[in-house]
């Protein structure tokens, strides 16, 4: 026999039934087995203290008490009469539940439930695993045990019962504030990956650079991530070329390495679930397709700092770590600006040896919630769209034709070609089987391509860039509140250059650029978000080819 689980009215409340072995010399259980019941859907809650009761007499009675912490109570002698009502703030508040305990039957209280019990036998002795240690000075929300709005039918009336002085004051139901639930804590919210998840956590806390600023180490270091049961990093220095340079090699080691590993200690503390996000740049791009537990390669700054990021991350116990490639949001992106050259009537060239799919920032989050949410195992999960693996070349190719232009319109260049100061991994592409083995069917990218054209591009309206006198003037319609700054510049004249406010929201950077009358050259608007670099250029004018190479420090995703 195996054990089983029972869900019951009380979100999270589960009802855990294990076999229990009996001989002549008495019985034998596995009261807590973690392989077996987090494989069922008993969250993998990390007790940290075991207490034991022990009730003298029949009728003994304790509670209703809202611990904030997780616990997995059950009787190892005897038998009780287990009560719980839902103390926590929301539409359950003071939903009840009641089963009978016995050996080999426990239940699992999520934090904020009101949990209370009577003996049903003399000499019974109560059990419990509880997630966080016992504070003297710890207050918590209680419940009248007789409270009528419970209505908690106890086998032995209260008023044959044994109940301490302090449990016979508790409050009734309308004078109980809720327990406050644990909100999820986004780490880059203002990126495309931050922002498509905020778009599904809207209770989510959120902190801008000003509230927060991830680069400084001591304001990580004085996080209080007691109130967060979920912990979101999708910040770090993306900028691949840039992390090259003596000053974006600190930046790229503080954001992709220090950042998460400071985060991976300080969720193991709280007892939070650590969500980061990686890149398909920690490998060389050698294998076609990469799967999870390829070992890393990464061939440049930035890939060797994410992978550093991601060794921490993994030392935390409950942790999913996502590797994502070629990532579009809203805001500019590659995809984006592929769109603008084909309504301006540009000719790009872009990179057409570098393989891979794109991922569609709200696809990452879905994914994201789908693995929180659900009974996935923590660990790494590979993200991005299904489908063949394409070029960005190819890709382009794909704007163009949804735009109205041929194909032929894009020609290709080598990454050699390119001549980007970083290496590029050659095939970015990521296996999709163990998301999938999770229950999630990620599109395909051609038709999440189709979709983001349609849907988020409309022709002629969707491009932030405006052509004054024979120089290009560039700004960003997007807002920036995480750590590197909205860094702009509006250039307006000949021969001028413009820098990009555009965080670069994820690996590698699609280095775009589109030169307008004579000698301008203006920076790309993309965001970094496409890892493997969208390397583009368009010539409009008088033969003049550009390719942006401006450096890139936001730390946004």
């Amino acid at each position: 026999m195996e054990p089983t689980i029972e869900h019951t009215p009380i979100p999270g409340l589960l009802v855990v039934r294990s076999p229990v072995h009996r001989d002549d010399r008495g019985w034998f259980t596995e009261a807590w087995q973690r392989e077996k019941l987090t494989a069922l859907g008993v969250p993998d809650f990390g007790p940290v203290q075991h207490n034991v009761a022990h009730n003298a007499a029949r009728g003994s009675t304790r509670g209703i008490h809202a611990e904030p912490w997780d616990k997995l109570v059950t009787v190892v002698h005897g038998e009780v009469f287990g009560a719980w009502v839902d103390l926590r703030e929301g539409e359950g508040f003071g939903r009840t539940f009641t089963v009978q305990l016995e050996p080999g039957v426990a239940v699992f209280v999520p934090r904020g439930v009101g949990n209370s019990y009577q003996a049903l036998a003399d000499e019974t002795i109560y059990s419990y695993l509880v997630n966080a240690h016992w504070r003297p000075a710890l207050a918590y929300p209680a419940l009248a045990l007789e409270d009528p709005s419970a209505a908690i039918d106890w086998p032995i009336p209260l008023s044959q019962a044994q109940v301490s002085d302090k449990d016979r004051a508790n409050p009734r139901l309308a004078e109980v504030t809720p327990f406050a639930r644990r909100r999820p804590l986004i780490l880059g919210g203002s990126g495309q990956i931050g922002s498509a998840l905020r778009a599904l956590l809207p209770h989510a806390l959120a902190p801008g650079r000003d509230e927060l600023d991830l680069a400084d180490p001591d304001a990580v270091a004085a996080l209080d991530l007691t109130d967060h049961d979920l912990v979101i990093n999708a910040a770090a220095m993306t900028g691949v070329d840039a992390a090259e340079s003596d000053d974006g090699r600190r930046l790229a080691w503080r954001l992709n390495a220090h950042l998460p590993a400071q985060l991976a200690r300080l969720a193991t503390a709280a007892g939070a679930t650590l969500v980061h996000y990686s890149s398909d740049y920690v490998f060389d791009g050698r294998a076609e397709v990469h799967d999870e537990d390829e070992a890393f390669a990464p061939l440049g700054i930035y890939g060797q700092s994410k992978a550093a990021g991601d060794l921490a991350v993994a030392l935390a116990p409950r942790h999913y770590l996502l590797r994502t490639s070629w990532v579009v949001g809203d805001g500019p992106n590659f995809v984006r600006t592929m769109a603008r050259l084909a309504d301006e009537g540009g000719a790009p060239a872009v990179v057409d040896d570098q393989h891979g799919r794109l991922a569609l920032a709200p696809q990452i989050a879905e994914a994201t919630m789908h693995l929180v949410g659900g009974s996935a195992p923590f660990g790494t999960y590979n993200v991005s769209q299904s489908g063949e693996s394409l070029t960005w070349a190819d890709i382009a190719r794909e704007v163009f034709a949804l735009r109205g232009r041929a194909r032929e319109d894009v020609s290709g260049i080598s990454t050699h070609e390119y001549g980007a100061p970083a290496p590029r991994p050659r095939h970015s592409t990521l296996s999709l089987e163990r998301l999938r083995g999770t229950g999630f069917e990620p599109l395909d990218q051609l038709e999440a391509l189709r979709e983001y054209v349609a849907s988020r591009l409309a022709p002629g309206g969707a491009h932030t860039s405006a052509t004054v006198g024979r120089g290009v003037r560039s700004a960003s319609d997007q807002p920036r509140d995480q750590p590197g700054g909205a860094h702009t510049s509006a250039t307006v004249g000949r021969g001028v250059r413009s820098a990009s406010d555009e965080p670069r929201d994820a690996p590698g950077g699609a280095h775009t650029s589109a030169t307008v009358g004579r000698g301008v050259r203006s920076a790309s608007d993309e965001p970094r978000d496409q890892p493997g670099g969208a390397h583009t250029s368009a010539t409009v004018g008088r033969g003049v080819r550009s390719a942006s190479d401006e450096p890139r420090d936001q730390k946004g995703m």
